[in-house]
């Protein structure tokens, strides 16, 4: 399901996949995870059990940390995408840019509305929020992961040393070098690098962070600075896709899940849009 120039030769060094899956009160409180060198693990398993014990939405009370070498054969070398900001005052301004866009990469009015509709209720069943992301027609807007509950989860993903070195630099110009930024990019990297995306929506769950962002394989990273209410904790994430049979989601949702993705390559780095200049952009 990988997109044709996404695809590459083997890695010359072991990588293995560390991922973190915290919980609070047996609900999934935090996830995050990378792909790394043996030199790296130490550190990094130490860094991810701490944002679990210190995340704003409380302390985890089960944590599990695993780690996983990954065959170099498997690996598949990617890009990723540019990144702009545009500068919206209101999450309600914020969400009416990023129904634009979604509208100029294909998706259905009815489909963008159906996505924010559940992350604004809580897309998991029930209410709440969920593991993975929904994945969602472009054009009906139907649900299509098999699990209500959990969604589709991607995972295994990563960048190199060199690409992360770069990338920190570029986004410490902008003011955007943290967690939050670093992580969705890469995450949005693996997904619009998929056949069959059409576009990612997200706004997280952190009580504390507002924003949210829209990737496409055709403008990249779009991010928002207000995408929800301050200390919400309803978000996540929408996966776009284009109508497809059985077989062809199957395929999909397990390059998603399990397919190892590696950032060898990092598109531009922008500043900051009115939201009156991103509208022309998408025109042209």
């Amino acid at each position: 399901m990988v997109r044709p120039h996404d695809s590459f030769a083997s890695m010359d060094t072991d990588l293995y996949s560390i991922r973190m899956l915290a919980t609070l009160s047996g609900e999934h409180l935090s996830g995050a995870e990378q792909l790394a060198g043996v030199g790296e693990i130490d550190a990094l398993a130490a860094a991810l059990a701490r944002r679990a014990l210190e995340h704003s939405r409380g302390r985890a009370d089960a944590i599990r940390i695993s780690i996983e070498n990954i065959a170099q054969a498997q690996v598949v070398r990617g890009t990723l995408p540019g990144l702009r900001t545009v500068q919206v005052d209101t999450f309600e301004m914020g969400r009416q840019v990023a129904k634009a866009l979604l509208h100029a990469a294909g998706v259905s009015a009815v489909a963008a509305d159906e996505a924010m509709k559940s992350l604004c209720n809580g897309p998991a069943a029930g209410g709440g929020t969920m593991r993975g992301a929904m994945l969602v027609d472009a054009l009906t807007g139907q649900r299509l992961e098999p699990d209500a509950r959990r969604g589709v989860r991607v995972s295994r993903l990563g960048m190199t040393a060199e690409t992360r070195e770069i990338l920190e630099a570029k986004l410490d110009a902008c003011g955007l070098n943290n967690d939050h930024v670093r992580e969705a990019l890469t995450l949005a990297g693996k997904v619009i690098s998929a056949e069959g995306i059409v576009a990612e929506l997200c706004w997280s769950d952190d009580p504390d962070y507002t924003a949210g962002y829209v990737a496409t394989p055709r403008f990249g990273y779009v991010r928002f600075p207000h995408m929800k209410p301050l200390h919400s904790t309803l978000g996540g994430r929408a996966f776009f896709v284009s109508p497809m049979g059985n077989s062809r989601l199957q395929d999909l949702i397990r390059y998603l899940e399990t397919t190892p993705w590696l950032a060898c390559n990092l598109g531009a780095i922008q500043g900051t849009l009115t939201v009156g200049a991103f509208y022309e952009s998408l025109e042209k």
